[in-house]
């Protein structure tokens, strides 16, 4: 038997006995937005800042003076330095909203039940989970386990903003097997008949939220949730930027007590079994590889992969990708090569394992198995690599919807920041690969491998609304 601690009242703490070892979850009293200042909720959120380019920044900058993208991306603006930049000026917005009572700090600590209603391939969906503080452990040392790889650039831009606002301004999307939804079900009885806050999104996806401040129902919840694993689906960079946080101002402070709040991160729960738990695709445009025709690209390919002419010009990337979606094979990929407009449906072979096995030889099966894997080490990595050993891999430009295949391989890309936060140069692309999504399954086995998909290597739709509640540092 272990003991597990789970905060409830201020840094009070309840002591909950369980049967495994299990992530503390702990109620908080989040910061929010008051309606009777900013009217309607709709007007001051905002999607992640990851997938906030420059011409939507602008967009929710003039929606609303105290739209959040003033504290999750704020602008660069001419002669910032080091004591005055878009940190800065975001701590500044959040402080002076604070004292204007545009924001307000909960009353009592919290779980917040979240709803997301949305419409995929001619469906309505529901996804539904709850947000909470998740007391941090290191990857690879507890029961919070990451699935993709990370880098170093995002997380020192959010170190930057925690730095400065102390205040964690968006959640992590955590996934957790619960093949009943036992917990779900407790937290959706404790908002029956109660009226939500309600945001539309700029995608029109529909969010709910309810607080739920009553003590037993977070008790329940705290023990329905014992032993339960937690998968990162989205939100690698910011749990580890959470860690990196905690230990900087341990040191500084010569340790903290366990209930401080920079001992957890603000977390969105979802079971992985709930009816709208979807995952998709996230397709790749490339610069950087030398300009090859398809028939070249299916040489280079060799005996990896029997392949065939799938049509000719972007638009044909709708109806390849169907097929590859009938077909449910991690192996089978679509290629287009630019220099001869043409595109190539591509599957894996006996030779292809094979060779995949030697060039991955450190990594399990399933992983060997992905269709990310199989893409990003096999054909890009092994066959399509640069003549010179000294010339950089490219780095692809992600996009989600086909339709932004489509419009990438007509119209180029100008300069802006992609979805990794980075800036990409405009140009042709020379090729495009549209690849299957990882599942769930392949999630949960390799998190328990103890490895890391490739980024980008599933995209869960749709994203966490930032604005919807803070979770304050101190």
């Amino acid at each position: 038997m272990t003991t597990s601690v789970f905060p409830l009242k201020g840094l009070t703490s309840r002591t909950i006995t369980g049967t495994n070892e299990m992530p503390d979850i702990a109620a908080f009293r989040g910061i929010r937005y008051d309606l009777g200042h900013v009217g309607s909720l709709s007007d001051v959120i905002a999607p992640p800042y990851d997938v906030i380019d420059a011409e939507l920044q602008n967009e929710l900058y003039g929606r609303h003076p105290a739209n959040c993208v003033r504290l999750i991306l704020n602008r660069d603006e001419p002669g910032d330095d080091e004591a005055t930049n878009r940190y800065t000026r975001a701590n500044r917005f959040l402080r002076s909203w604070l004292r204007e009572g545009v924001l307000f700090v909960e009353s009592d600590p919290a779980l917040y039940v979240y709803h997301q209603q949305f419409e995929q391939s001619g469906q309505t969906f529901t996804r539904r989970g709850f947000m909470c503080r998740i007391r941090l452990e290191r990857f690879g040392e507890g029961n919070i386990h990451p699935h993709e790889q990370t880098h170093g650039g995002a997380k020192a831009d959010r170190l930057k903003l925690w730095q400065a606002t102390k205040t964690k301004l968006s959640q992590i999307f955590g996934l957790y097997p619960d093949p009943e939804n036992t917990t779900q079900q407790l937290l959706e009885g404790a908002i029956v008949g109660q009226t939500p806050l309600e945001a539309t999104d700029h995608l029109g996806v529909r969010h709910q939220l309810w607080p739920v401040t009553d003590v037993q129902t977070i008790m329940a919840v705290t023990g329905a949730m014992g032993g339960k694993p937690i998968y990162v689906a989205d939100g690698h960079h910011r749990y580890e930027t959470a860690c990196a946080y905690r230990d900087e101002l341990a040191a500084l402070q010569g340790g903290l007590d366990r209930e401080h709040p920079a001992n957890f991160v603000l977390m969105m729960c979802v079971s992985t079994d709930d009816p709208g738990m979807l995952v998709l695709p996230t397709h790749r445009l490339f610069r950087g590889l030398p300009a090859l025709t398809s028939a070249e690209l299916v040489e280079r390919l060799g005996d990896c992969f029997e392949t065939e002419p799938a049509g000719r010009g972007p638009e044909q990337a709708p109806p390849l990708w169907e097929e590859i979606e009938i077909e449910g094979e991690q192996g089978t990929l679509g290629f287009y090569a630019a220099e001869d407009d043409q595109w190539v449906l591509a599957r894996i072979t006996d030779q292809g394992r094979t060779k995949m096995a030697e060039v991955s030889d450190s990594q399990s099966v399933d992983w060997q198995g992905l269709g990310v894997s199989i893409l990003h080490r096999l054909v890009i990595e092994t066959l399509l690599r640069p003549a010179s050993e000294r010339e950089p891999l490219p780095v692809p430009k992600y996009v989600r919807a086909i339709d932004e295949v489509v419009a990438g391989l007509a119209q180029g890309d100008s300069v802006g920041r992609d979805l990794t936060g980075q800036h990409s140069a405009g140009g042709r692309f020379e090729l495009a690969a549209l690849v299957m999504p990882a599942t769930l399954d392949h999630i949960r086995t390799l998190s328990q491998h103890g490895e890391r998909m490739p980024a980008k290597s599933t995209y869960f739709y749709p994203k966490l609304l930032s604005g919807l509640v803070f979770n304050p540092l101190g």
